[in-house]
């Protein structure tokens, strides 16, 4: 029987659960820095369909399309086959066309792996230029946006990156 390797373990919060492949590893059995990317993308694709209603890409269930602007990765762990992470995922900022989705991976026993932002911006589907997030997708977002914790707040304006438009 093949078990799954990535899976909603719960809604609110929204936390995906990952199973490291063996080939997902090295030759030293270490995950390849690559497999991180693969990770986020699947609990960002899990979490935005969440977002959608469960029918599809969310840009599209509100007329936009939402391709990535930028991501940004904290590795803090390292992972081994059969390791098993928890992603929790948040909307941690909603701007004029972009948003900020938060992935933080910890280990069952909340150790943490990897710290991760994904900025889709939203673009007009006839033209592919930005455009502003239509309101009903900011509702959506804000429904999900966390607030900035003190000792995060001072962290990342240590390390800032632009902010998108």
């Amino acid at each position: 029987m093949m078990r799954a390797t990535e899976y909603v373990l719960s809604e609110r919060p929204f936390v995906v659960r990952r199973t490291v492949r063996w080939g997902d590893c090295d030759p030293a059995g270490v995950v390849y820095t690559g497999r991180f990317t693969d990770y986020l993308l699947g609990a960002v694709g899990l979490f935005t369909d969440h977002l959608a209603g469960g029918g599809g890409r969310l840009g599209a269930a509100h007329g936009v399309g939402t391709p990535c602007k930028a991501m940004r990765f904290e590795f803090i762990g390292t992972l081994w086959p059969d390791d098993v992470i928890d992603i929790a995922c948040s909307v941690q900022a909603i701007r004029t066309r972009s948003f900020d989705l938060r992935c933080v991976a910890r280990r069952p026993d909340g150790s943490p792996v990897f710290d991760a932002i994904f900025s889709p911006i939203c673009v007009r589907l006839d033209e592919r230029v930005g455009t502003p997030i239509p309101d009903s997708l900011r509702a959506v977002l804000a429904g999900w946006l966390q607030p900035p914790s003190p000792a995060s707040s001072a962290s990342s304006a240590s390390s800032a990156s632009p902010a998108f438009p």
